[in-house]
C-alpha cells in the first residue's frame, strides 16, 4: 500500500457514516454470519515454490503468480479466477521471454536504466515497509479502543421517523389534512393521493432522518411535531406536504462491526503517516534550487 496522508479525522468519518446507517444496517447484518454458522473449511496453504510453468528452462512459481496478482496494472476485477490465473501465467511467460531478450540487447546497461531500477527497488522496499507497519498497527485491541474513544465524542443528534403526503397545491393539501386529522388512516391516504413516488407505496414513510437531511420548511415542521401529531399543510419547492411524525429518538452511534473497515484503514494509514513523519524528523534533508544553492527548509 502506497503512503497516503490522512487529512480527515475518524470522528468525521463516523459521523458521516451514521447518516447512512438505515441503508447500511441490512447489508452489514447480512455480511455477519450467525453465531451458529459452521465455519468454512480451511483453504490449504499454497506453496510459493511450486512450479506452474517453465519457459526455456526458467521456472515460474506460485509465488511469482501471487506477486503479479498484486500489481495494480494487472488488476482484473471482473475476470473469473481461473481465467485470471491463465492470463497472469501468460503474462509472466512473456515477461521472462522479454526480459531475457532485453538483456541480450543490453537494454539494462545504461545509467538511465540503473536509475529506474534503483527507483523501483526503493519504491518496492518502502511499500513493503509501509504494508508491514500497517499490519502491525491494525490489531483487534487497537481497533476496538479507537472505536470506543471515537464513539464517545460523537455528538447526540435527534432523528424523527415521519410519513408525508405530497400534493400539488394548498387546496389539495388542506383537504388531505382534514381527512387524516379527521381519523382516516394516514398511510392509506398517502397511498391514494401522494405525488411522491418514493414513499407513497410505503404509506408515505420516510424512515428516520436528521434535520439537515430534509429541506428547511419540511424539516422545521417535522421536528416541531410530537409522535402522533399531524402538521398543517407545509410548502416546499416540491409542492405541499402534510406530515405525520411516528417516532423521535437520539440517533444511535454506528456499531463497531459497521465501522470496522474504516477504523482499521485509519489505524493503518495513521501508522504509515507516523512512520514517514518520524523518518523525516530524524533525517537531514537538503533541497537545492536550479543554481545548486540550498533552499530554506520550511517546518513540515
Amino acid at each position: 500500500m502506497s503512503y497516503l496522508t490522512v487529512r480527515k479525522s475518524l470522528l468525521a468519518s463516523l459521523v458521516a457514516l451514521g447518516a447512512a446507517l438505515p441503508l447500511m444496517a441490512g447489508a452489514a447484518l447480512a455480511q455477519t454470519p450467525p453465531a451458529s454458522a459452521t465455519s468454512p473449511a480451511a483453504v490449504p496453504a499454497i506453496d510459493p515454490a511450486k512450479v506452474v510453468a517453465r519457459v526455456n528452462g526458467i521456472e515460474i512459481t506460485e509465488g511469482d503468480l501471487a506477486i503479479a496478482a498484486e500489481d495494480p496494472a494487472l488488476q482484473m476485477p471482473n475476470v473469473p479466477d481461473e481465467q485470471k490465473r491463465e492470463m497472469l501465467t501468460g503474462y509472466l511467460i512473456d515477461l521472462k521471454l522479454g526480459s531475457k531478450a532485453a538483456e541480450a540487447a543490453k537494454i539494462g546497461s545504461g545509467a538511465d536504466f540503473a536509475r529506474k531500477l534503483a527507483y523501483n527497488r526503493d519504491k518496492t522496499l518502502l511499500d513493503e515497509y509501509l504494508d508491514q507497519t500497517a499490519k502491525k498497527a491494525v490489531t483487534p485491541e487497537a481497533a476496538r479502543k479507537l472505536y470506543d474513544e471515537t464513539v464517545k465524542n460523537i455528538p447526540a443528534e435527534q432523528e424523527v421517523r415521519a410519513r408525508h403526503i405530497l400534493v400539488e397545491n394548498e387546496d389539495e393539501a388542506k383537504k388531505v389534512a382534514s381527512r387524516v386529522k379527521g381519523g382516516e388512516d394516514f398511510a392509506k391516504v398517502a397511498g391514494e393521493v401522494s405525488k411522491d413516488p418514493g414513499s407513497k407505496t410505503d404509506g408515505g414513510d420516510l424512515g428516520f432522518f436528521t434535520k439537515d437531511r430534509m429541506v428547511e420548511p419540511f424539516a422545521e415542521a417535522a421536528f416541531k411535531l410530537e409522535p402522533g401529531q399531524i402538521s398543517d399543510p407545509v410548502k416546499s419547492q416540491f409542492g405541499w406536504h402534510v406530515i405525520k411524525v411516528e417516532e423521535k429518538r437520539t440517533k444511535p452511534a454506528p456499531s463497531f462491526e459497521e465501522t470496522k473497515d474504516q477504523v482499521e484503514a485509519y489505524l493503518g494509514r495513521k501508522a504509515q503517516q507516523d512512520l514517514i513523519m518520524s523518518l523525516r524528523k530524524d533525517a537531514k534533508i537538503e533541497k537545492l534550487d536550479d543554481k545548486g544553492n540550498l533552499v530554506e527548509q520550511k517546518q513540515q
